[in-house]
């Protein structure tokens, strides 16, 4: 009886908590509020009273999620992929269309996205299945059953359309294989080669720049030289086919490549939100204009600035100073996700929480890079900071799983 009574505090002790990791969302989801509040306080519609209520909702689910037994967490990562299916379909039928994309299901006076949901269950399952004795990503078989975890999800995020969304899952998976141990070299590759195709419609000088940095990294990798030499091969194929497949686009889809490569190129049309994102970055200055002031903010010159630019919005009030400090929380968050990854003794943690930092990461990356114009525009929330009552769930919900990892590692 006393032994049990033992296990139940420690469970709860407060030492036991990863206040690092709570501490730096907090932030984020008050400089999330602030943002919000600030590009939305002349609207019609409650968007800072809704994303208040979701952040609490959010707080509420972060503890649950971190003392949720572990074990029960692992039995249930297959129910939660299997929601998340059953819920992709029902979105195709019953949704509701943004944007052109009908990825909502109208919840009350709320919409959910399923897709997030997609997210957290490919996560759980992938972690679950390669966590288990025997199942090494280098053999075929289990690389396959791998790959069959992703596919329902991303054709059903495809038929949405989702490209964002869709990214997501694939970097994610992506990310568990490099964690896992599957060969480097194929993942380089995989990963290089859209960024070698978008420099080969820069034009032939970066396209050379890039195929031969990225050729001299896949030289310095240890594996077999057939292997090397094929890798670098397909890089520079990829390269070559670029203006192939350019032309083969719609132009609708062209039009967009275009305005990602110069946005000066249609300043009215798909380049707008870039342009007018890099002003309010870049005239934010060292220290900003102050809170409410920002004048691209409070004027509405940037469409969507509560969600995917949101990033725009502290810059231009906070500076560079507001920028590089929330750049330093999202670091943190990474860190410690890598941090727990490699120290924690369960293997299902182990994968959990690289799988984590690999979603942070790639969100901060394309949200914040298409923001100051350095990546496409694809429609990522920044975490903790973007308008949205699931994605701010979903996120709140990573963390608690963070949280979670820690606890069950120093209880051990």
């Amino acid at each position: 009886m006393d032994n049990t009574l033992d296990f139940k505090l420690s469970e709860t002790k407060v030492e036991n908590f990863d206040w690092a990791t709570f501490f730096t969302v907090i932030m984020l989801t008050l400089m999330g509020l602030l943002s919000i509040y600030s590009a939305t306080v002349t609207f019609a519609e409650d968007f800072f009273g809704k994303q208040v209520l979701s952040a609490l909702i959010g707080v509420g689910v972060l503890f649950t999620v971190a003392f949720f037994p572990h074990k029960k967490l692992k039995t249930l990562s297959y129910w939660i992929y299997g929601l998340s299916i059953v819920l992709l379909v029902a979105v195709l039928f019953i949704g509701v269309r943004i944007n052109g994309t009908m990825g909502w299901i109208r919840v009350g006076g709320f919409n959910m996205q399923p897709a997030e949901i997609a997210k957290l269950g490919l996560l759980l399952a992938l972690s679950n299945f390669l966590s288990q004795k025997g199942k090494s990503i280098s053999k075929i078989n289990i690389l396959g059953k791998s790959i069959l975890f992703l596919l329902p999800l991303l054709i059903l995020i495809m038929l949405q359309p989702d490209i964002g969304s869709a990214s997501v899952l694939i970097a994610l998976f992506l990310g568990i294989l490099f964690w896992t141990g599957f060969n480097s070299i194929i993942l380089l590759v995989v990963i290089v080669s859209p960024f070698i195709l978008v420099a080969s419609l820069s034009g032939s000088y970066f396209y050379l720049i890039s195929a031969g940095v990225f050729s001299v990294a896949v030289l310095i990798l240890k594996s077999r030289l057939p292997l090397k030499l094929l890798a670098i091969a397909v890089l520079f194929t990829v390269g070559l086919s670029g203006p192939i497949v350019y032309k083969s686009l719609a132009p609708h889809q062209q039009s967009r490549i275009d305005s990602f490569l110069d946005p000066e190129s249609d300043p009215r049309g798909s380049g707008y939100n870039v342009m007018q994102s890099k002003l309010a970055v870049g005239s934010g200055g060292i220290t900003g204009k102050g809170f409410q002031q920002g004048t691209l903010t409070q004027l509405r010159y940037i469409p969507e600035q509560w969600t995917d630019f949101i990033y725009s919005v502290p810059t231009e009030e906070f500076g560079f100073l507001g920028g590089a400090g929330i750049i330093f929380l999202f670091g943190v968050l990474i860190l410690r996700s890598v941090k727990l990854a490699v120290e924690n003794d369960n293997p299902f943690f182990k994968i959990l929480c690289f799988g984590v930092g690999v979603i942070f990461l790639y969100h901060i990356l394309i949200n914040i890079g298409m923001v100051i114009g350095m990546m496409p525009v694809m429609g990522i929330p920044l975490p903790f900071m973007s308008y949205g009552g699931t994605s701010l769930l979903f996120n709140m919900t990573l963390a608690g799983l963070l949280l979670n990892a820690n606890r069950t590692q120093k209880m051990l």
